[in-house]
Protein backbone atom coordinates (compact mmCIF):
# COMPACT_ATOMS: atom_id res chain seq x y z
CA UNK A 1 0.00 0.00 0.00
CA UNK A 2 1.58 3.26 -1.10
CA UNK A 3 1.49 5.98 1.48
CA UNK A 4 0.72 9.52 0.50
CA UNK A 5 2.51 12.42 2.10
CA UNK A 6 2.34 11.87 5.84
CA UNK A 7 0.19 14.24 7.85
CA UNK A 8 1.03 13.42 11.46
CA UNK A 9 -1.18 15.25 13.95
CA UNK A 10 -1.39 15.02 17.71
CA UNK A 11 -4.76 13.65 18.83
CA UNK A 12 -6.40 13.41 22.23
CA UNK A 13 -8.90 10.53 22.36
CA UNK A 14 -10.75 8.38 24.80
CA UNK A 15 -9.90 4.76 23.94
CA UNK A 16 -10.86 1.50 25.63
CA UNK A 17 -7.57 0.44 27.24
CA UNK A 18 -8.38 -3.28 27.00
CA UNK A 19 -8.94 -2.98 23.24
CA UNK A 20 -5.76 -0.98 22.84
CA UNK A 21 -3.74 -3.52 24.83
CA UNK A 22 -5.24 -6.39 22.80
CA UNK A 23 -4.52 -4.61 19.50
CA UNK A 24 -0.98 -3.82 20.60
CA UNK A 25 -0.35 -7.47 21.43
CA UNK A 26 -2.06 -8.82 18.29
CA UNK A 27 -0.12 -6.47 16.04
CA UNK A 28 3.19 -6.90 17.87
CA UNK A 29 3.42 -3.14 18.24
CA UNK A 30 5.96 -1.70 20.65
CA UNK A 31 3.91 1.38 21.49
CA UNK A 32 0.28 2.36 21.70
CA UNK A 33 0.81 4.86 18.89
CA UNK A 34 2.28 2.12 16.69
CA UNK A 35 -0.69 -0.12 17.48
CA UNK A 36 -3.21 2.55 16.50
CA UNK A 37 -1.28 3.33 13.30
CA UNK A 38 -1.09 -0.36 12.32
CA UNK A 39 -4.78 -0.86 13.08
CA UNK A 40 -5.69 2.12 10.90
CA UNK A 41 -3.52 0.70 8.10
CA UNK A 42 -5.50 -2.55 8.33
CA UNK A 43 -8.82 -0.71 8.13
CA UNK A 44 -7.69 1.22 5.05
CA UNK A 45 -6.37 -1.98 3.45
CA UNK A 46 -9.67 -3.76 4.15
CA UNK A 47 -11.56 -0.97 2.38
CA UNK A 48 -9.21 -1.27 -0.62
CA UNK A 49 -9.79 -5.03 -0.79
CA UNK A 50 -13.56 -4.58 -0.67
CA UNK A 51 -13.40 -1.94 -3.43
CA UNK A 52 -11.39 -4.38 -5.54
CA UNK A 53 -13.87 -7.19 -4.90
CA UNK A 54 -16.75 -4.88 -5.80
CA UNK A 55 -14.98 -3.98 -9.06
CA UNK A 56 -14.34 -7.65 -9.79
CA UNK A 57 -18.00 -8.46 -9.18
CA UNK A 58 -19.12 -5.57 -11.41
CA UNK A 59 -16.82 -6.84 -14.16
CA UNK A 60 -18.47 -10.26 -14.05
CA UNK A 61 -16.40 -12.00 -11.42
CA UNK A 62 -13.95 -14.79 -12.10
CA UNK A 63 -14.31 -17.30 -14.89
CA UNK A 64 -14.94 -20.77 -13.42
CA UNK A 65 -11.95 -22.08 -15.40
CA UNK A 66 -9.64 -19.62 -13.64
CA UNK A 67 -8.00 -21.50 -10.81
CA UNK A 68 -5.12 -20.74 -8.54
CA UNK A 69 -2.17 -23.07 -8.97
CA UNK A 70 -1.27 -25.01 -5.91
Amino acid sequence: MAKARSAIRRKNMLIDQRKLDAAKAALGAETETAAVDAALDLVVFRAEVFRGLDALTAAGGLDSTTRRAG
